[in-house]
């Protein structure tokens, strides 16, 4: 009988990238739902991760771990979710690679997932905002290039970090080829201001690099990844807020600034299709998001509405007065 170890090896390792053809990116997030889940058996339940077999992979050990994730980690239902998501496809794999675990795997498939409240409230910075940001950040080179192409391209931080010095057109008209979801590439436009800064980024920083070499390095010489993004951003959010704090929020994420992005471009007036484009969604409907929470898209809306209407009645007085009358004769 295969235990949970060598099967959860075999499900990282061979099913997801060979089998299904999955991405890094996708294949990390599903290894970090197991570390997460391996170290609440360790310190909540006791069992350590050589111990845990597939009978402790039952709804109840995962209904108190999903759980422990939004109230102990104060983790989002739609995160927690995804971790849950996780251990469905782990199941799925199981049933079909070991079938003495099936009763327990169809259990695990039968978990729910959290409801998540609905709501159309989009985090953003507003234009000011990331103006005061990416002031901040002024005096690193790597820093500013890091959070002026953020926002400027839209990317996700996986996009921006899986960026090499070769995906970068650095003559006019500047662009930047990214590989988003479903390994989908697309160019994205940039900035003459920001691809100038790019130019100068490469030229005095990434000087002897590749075109395959890592476009952003840690400190260690590899390629940054996502914590590294965060924390670059979060520091120059925080320098903002101090001497801003009525104008930048004190914390932040990467995600903000593609959500910033995509909110200044509707209010400017941009073609919704053009930005669901810009920002490699699949579907326009994942993109109406930003329609929905944008107060400016909505005054157009109501003032092209107002344009429509009629200001002045149609009838003069002598009209509407053979109106009314043939009106009371219908009765």
């Amino acid at each position: 009988m295969r235990e949970f170890q060598s099967l959860l090896q075999s499900f990282l390792i061979d099913y997801l990238p060979k089998r299904r053809g999955l991405s890094a990116h996708t294949i990390a997030s599903y290894r970090d739902g197991f570390v997460l889940l391996l170290k609440w058996m360790d310190s909540s339940e006791a069992v350590p991760p050589d111990k845990v077999t597939m009978a402790h992979l039952d709804p109840d050990h995962i209904g108190r771990f999903s759980g422990w994730l939004r109230e102990e980690r104060q983790c989002a239902a739609s995160t927690s979710n995804a971790r849950i998501a996780a251990i469905r496809s782990f199941a799925k794999f199981v049933q079909a690679e070991a079938p003495e675990h099936i009763e327990i795997c169809r259990r695990l498939l039968e978990i729910p997932s959290v409801k998540t409240p609905k709501t159309e409230e989009i985090e953003f910075l507003s234009v000011r905002a990331v103006q005061l940001v990416v002031g901040t950040a002024s005096a690193n080179l790597r820093d500013l290039t890091i959070v002026s192409l953020l926002y400027d391209s839209g990317a996700r931080v996986s996009e921006l970090c899986g960026l090499a010095v070769g995906d970068l057109t650095l003559s006019r008209p500047h662009t930047a080829k990214v590989v988003g979801k479903g390994r989908k590439a697309r160019v994205i436009p940039l900035s003459n201001q920001v691809g100038e800064m790019l130019v100068r980024y490469i030229a005095s920083v990434r000087p002897n690099g590749e075109l395959t070499d890592p476009l952003f390095v840690n400190h260690s010489g590899n390629r940054l990844g996502r914590a590294g993004v965060a924390y670059v951003l979060q520091k120059s959010v925080a320098a903002a807020h101090c001497a801003h704090p009525a104008e930048v929020p004190s914390s932040s994420h990467p995600h903000i600034m593609r959500h910033s992005k995509a909110m200044h471009l509707l209010d400017a007036g941009v073609n919704l299709v053009y930005i669901r484009d810009f920002l490699g969604h699949e579907s326009v409907t994942t993109t109406e998001i930003y329609a929905r929470a944008s107060t400016e898209t909505k005054r157009r809306a109501i003032e092209a509405a107002e344009q429509n209407i009629v200001p002045h009645s149609p009838y003069g007085k002598e009209q509407r007065a053979d109106l009314h009358t043939w009106l009371r004769n219908l009765l």
